[in-house]
């Protein structure tokens, strides 16, 4: 899935699945533009919210999920309609690819690895810094840095990360 085709507006949409969902948005540099946690509150809810974040993102060309498979389904089809491709990706998937083994041991330790590594891709791409980060956008923001490297946008993961 090489991003070689993507113009050099393309963005880059991660959601951590769930009706509280976290969303980390980046752009064709590979860097963090916006993140956010959406409590979408009921099914109906999240189907109307995934069509409206997705309809706000013209430039959406990839959307990454992670989680619920019926949810995903339904940013699939909403991302479909701009002509995004969309990869459901499992939290093991995108776990090996940046956690080290043992911060992957237990969820736990992953929940946490994953907030101070969301916090530095925070820093390194100059988005804003949250005065508190939520679980589902921390892990939003690391699909995300996983989705820009599977794609191709980026070629190695930010300085400092590892």
């Amino acid at each position: 899935m090489t991003g070689a085709a993507d113009p050099p507006d393309a963005t880059l949409l991660a959601v951590d699945l769930g009706l509280r969902a976290g969303l980390a948005l980046y752009g064709r540099d590979g860097r963090l533009r916006w993140y956010r946690s959406s409590n979408f509150g009921s099914p109906g809810r999240l189907k109307k919210g995934a069509y409206a974040v997705v309809r706000d993102i013209p430039t959406l060309r990839r959307l990454y999920v992670e989680g619920d498979r019926a949810m995903g389904e339904v940013w699939g089809k909403a991302a479909a309609k701009g002509g995004a491709v969309t990869r459901l990706v499992s939290a093991e998937i995108w776990r090996e690819v940046l956690l080290h083994d043992r911060e992957r041991r237990r969820g736990t330790d992953a929940k946490r690895h994953a907030d101070r590594l969301a916090r530095t891709v925070i820093e390194w791409s100059g988005a804003p810094r949250p005065t508190s980060l939520r679980h589902d956008a921390a892990e939003a923001i690391l699909v995300g840095l996983y989705g820009v490297l599977d794609a191709g946008w980026l070629e190695k993961v930010p300085p400092g990360f590892r």
